[in-house]
Formats: structure tokens, sequence, C-alpha cells
């Protein structure tokens, strides 16, 4: 699987075929499966096998790059254009997403999918596949300003899906246990609970709360691509990455071609902003943690968003020092206003209660802002309200979403309504939280009050009507999320919860 000269075939055994007749049959047993019975004739296979196939060559892969971490895999592309995994990519993209520079939409690539997937497997595989420049849009963010958010076209991202699955099955073997973001069966609350628990279970009283300026857009693409090669030897997957960092962005008519980042929007950014900061973060300050620190050191990271909880103020200080040196030899930069060192946890608040001042300082996380507190006992407990500006943001895009819905019917609304409210439960819905998801709950039925009251000049609707709506329409605020000891426990299945 690894030097140059190999054939496009893996070392690892392959699955025979499945798409003869009788004599192809014991590739089932290959799997350990068998046809079910009345079947026995069956030659097409549903999509549950067709992902199970799938699987099963993601898992070689995976076995392969864990068994040993020196090895460079050298066959793996082929792994990208199987037509099947092409589907599986292309259902799994939103269907309601906006087009990228081509305007193909998603419904209509459908309409002839089968040729479509036929034709771009193959130009994958003769390496006539062009990537195109991605189209560049501005979004709002949190404090006011905007986001530039690259939309590549739709068989860009039906390949950089496809790519995503295939490079990140080797490389998430080399990851670390505190890197949760964009990785399989781990979502920001497990990077969030973990945060928790290491500050009530680890001697931490300082934490670095740090900012990358620019992360997306300061990507150096040598050294990004060298992080590759680290793992991957085939050439036409270099290729290929090599396209899609080039690619360029189109704005309003101008095609500018990127020397460095990576836009956001795209399937495979956050794979390699994952890799970079890996080699870059991840393996560097896991290495100074045990080798170089005497006290306790947690570290959490999701995507560019990371926290490091020391000790010791001295080790604190001695680390942020060097990481600014480490990230300026990568072309990164931590944001000077936004990076700060702050006095937290247990002892943090004792100290601070011994000396008659307030609470410790707070920071933000994930879109929730953690403080130092106190349970009913008396113990001390990490508390985490929804940031207030996460909150307002929430809520000025539900104003000016039902300004825009005024004039349509109150049941579509209120369908429209429900799913948002829900959503921000899914996510903000934690224990000591209530009173802001309340809030939030609230006011969504404030604006809708009074856009639907401004739908005529005789339009006004009295809130006991409001109120039925509500009951019919918005969800009941309850906690959804459990305590974060239960949930990393049950995650981690024994092993260390706090890496």
């Amino acid at each position: 699987m690894n030097g140059p000269g190999k054939s496009d075939r893996s070392t690892v055994p392959e699955k025979p075929s499945n798409k003869g007749h009788a004599a192809a049959r014991p590739a089932e047993r290959v799997e350990g499966k068998d046809l079910a019975k009345g079947n026995s004739g069956q030659q097409t296979r549903s999509r549950t096998q067709s992902r199970a196939r799938l699987q099963q060559a993601l898992d070689r892969v995976r076995q392969a790059a864990r068994k040993d971490r020196g090895l460079r895999l050298n066959a793996l592309w082929h792994h990208v254009y199987d037509v099947e995994r092409l589907r599986e990519a292309y259902f799994s993209l939103k269907r309601t997403a906006a087009p990228g520079m081509d305007g193909q939409t998603w419904q209509h690539y459908g309409q002839a999918l089968e040729e479509n997937l036929a034709d771009l497997s193959a130009r994958l595989q003769r390496g006539a596949y062009r990537a195109k420049p991605v189209r560049r849009v501005w979004i709002p963010k949190a404090d006011g300003r905007e986001r530039p958010i690259g939309v590549p076209t739709l068989e860009d991202k039906i390949v950089q899906r496809a790519a995503a699955e295939v490079i990140g099955a080797v490389f998430d073997a080399d990851f670390k246990g505190f890197s949760y973001g964009f990785r399989p069966a781990r979502s920001a609350h497990n990077a969030l609970d973990a945060v928790v628990v290491g500050l009530k279970r680890k001697k931490i009283g300082w934490i670095l709360d740090a900012d990358i300026r620019g992360f997306f857009d300061t990507i150096d693409h040598g050294w990004l691509m060298k992080f590759v090669e680290h793992r991957i030897a085939d050439q036409r997957v270099h290729r290929h990455v090599k396209k899609w960092l080039k690619a360029g962005v189109l704005e309003d008519g101008q095609r500018t071609v990127m020397e460095e980042g990576t836009p956001q929007g795209g399937s495979i950014s956050p794979l390699l902003a994952n890799i970079y900061l890996h080699y870059v973060l991840d393996a560097w300050a896991d290495s100074w943690r045990r080798k170089r620190a005497m006290g306790d050191v947690i570290l959490v990271r999701y995507a560019d968003d990371f926290l490091v909880g020391f000790q010791h103020r001295a080790e604190a200080e001695r680390f942020l020092a060097e990481l600014r040196e480490r990230f300026r030899s990568f072309g990164l930069e931590l944001h000077p206003d936004k990076t700060r060192l702050i006095r937290f946890g247990r002892f943090a608040a004792e100290e601070r209660r011994r000396r008659g001042e307030g609470k410790p300082e707070s920071f933000d996380f994930l879109g929730f802002t953690h403080l130092c507190g106190k349970t009913k006992s008396g113990a001390f407990q990490i508390i985490r309200y929804t940031s207030r500006k996460r909150l307002r943001a929430s809520l000025r895009r539900v104003k000016a979403e039902l300004r825009m819905r005024r004039h349509h019917p109150l049941p579509e609304v209120g369908q429209w309504l429900r799913a948002v409210v829900q959503g921000h439960l899914n996510y903000f819905a934690v224990h000591g939280n209530y009173r802001r998801i309340q809030a939030f709950r609230n006011q969504c039925l404030v604006h809708w009050h009074k856009a639907a009251s401004r739908r005529s000049q005789k339009g006004y609707v009295d809130w006991r009507r409001m109120y039925r709506l509500a009951k019919r329409w918005l969800p009941p605020v309850r906690i959804l999320h459990p305590w974060p000891e239960e949930r990393l426990c049950v995650t981690t299945c024994g092993k260390s919860p706090v890496r």
C-alpha cells in the first residue's frame, strides 16, 4: 500500500465483486453476510448494502492507518471515484443549498443522476476532472461584521464530500482525543462536556482563551500539502487537493486565485483545517503538556476554536509565548484583542472570595458563556449560559425573517418558527440555561406578535390569540441534554474523559 510503482489497487484485501452470477456469490461470505432467504437470484444491491460495502472499505483504510502510524497510503483515489460513494455523497448534500457558479442545483443534477455520476466517475478516473472557482457570498456574523463563504459547484461538493470521507479515514487515526470538530461521532457538545469535566476534575486555575486571526484565510498551501503527504502517498489525491486550493474565488464576475487559505463552505475545508491544526497545534501542544508541564493541563479544540487550561500561571504564560512563535512559523497569528489569559476555576473562586472580590471572569466557547458557580450544597460548579452575542444575533435573524414572512399564513409562519425554536433548544437546552432558552422563546413570540399585527392597518392580533398560537406551534421549553459527566462517561466507554 506504500511506495511508488504500485498498481491502482490497495494491498489491503478487497472484497470480491458481487455483480457476477452464481460464481461470484461467495463474495457475500467474505463480509460474513448471506443473501436473504427467497432472494438467492437477486443481483441488485440495496442502498443499505452499498453503505455497508463503502463502510467496510473505509474500515480497511482506517485499520491500515492505525496499524502503522508511519505508513504512507498509496492507493486511495479509487475509493473516491467509486460510483456508489459518489451517489452517497450526492444524497448527503443539502437539497436546498445555494448553487455554485454554474447554477447547477441538487434537483436538476438528480434528473439524470446515474448518467451524471458515471460521467463524473470516469473523469475522476482518467484525470479529466477540473475544479471550478467557488462563488463567494457574505453572511453576517454575531458581532455585526460579515464572514466570506465559498459556494462550490455541485459536482465539486460531491467529489469533496467523497474525498473527505476517504482522507478523513486516514487522518482520524492520528487526530488527538481533544480534537472534536468535524469528526465522526463527535459534536460541539462533546467538546463542551470535555471543558466542564476537565475544569472540575483537574486542578485548573488559569484558562487561555485563544482566537486565531483569519485562520481559514491564512492557511499556508505549502505546509498543508506537506502535512497531507505525511500520510498519503497517492499522487492523485495530492493533485486534486491542489486543484481545490488553487480553484480560486469568483466575486462580481472576477476570478481571484488564492495563494493561501481555503474557502469556508466546501466539504473538504473542515478536514484540511483539522489536518493543518493537528500538526501545527495539537501534536505540539500534546507533546508540550506531557514533557514540559509540571501541573495539570487540559486542551479542547473544535475546528479553529480552542481552549487550554493550566494549573500554574507561569506555565500558562510560557505556553502562550511559545505558541505565538510556533504559529508565526506556520503563517498563523493569535488575535491580540481576543486572546487572553484569565483566572478561572475552583481555586480562582475561593481566592477571590477570601479577598472579598467578585466572581472570576467568564469566557465564551462554542456559543456558551462559562462562569464559576456553586451547587445548592456549596460545591464548585461550572455554569453555562447562552452567550449574549449569540442570543442577540439569533433574535435579530428571527425578527428579520418574520418581517419577510409578515403576509404569509399564520400556520405557515408558525411551522417555520417551530423549527427555529426547536433547533435553538436542541443546541442550547443544557442544565443551568433554562432562563436563557425561555427568554429566546418568549422573545420569538413577541417578534411574531409584532409581525402578525402589522399585516394591515386593522390586523392587530390580541395576545390571547397569540398564546393559543404559541401553544400550538412553539415547542415547550425543557432541558434536553444530560449533565456533562453523564454523557462524557458514556461516550468514552470507561476511558479517561479528560485527555
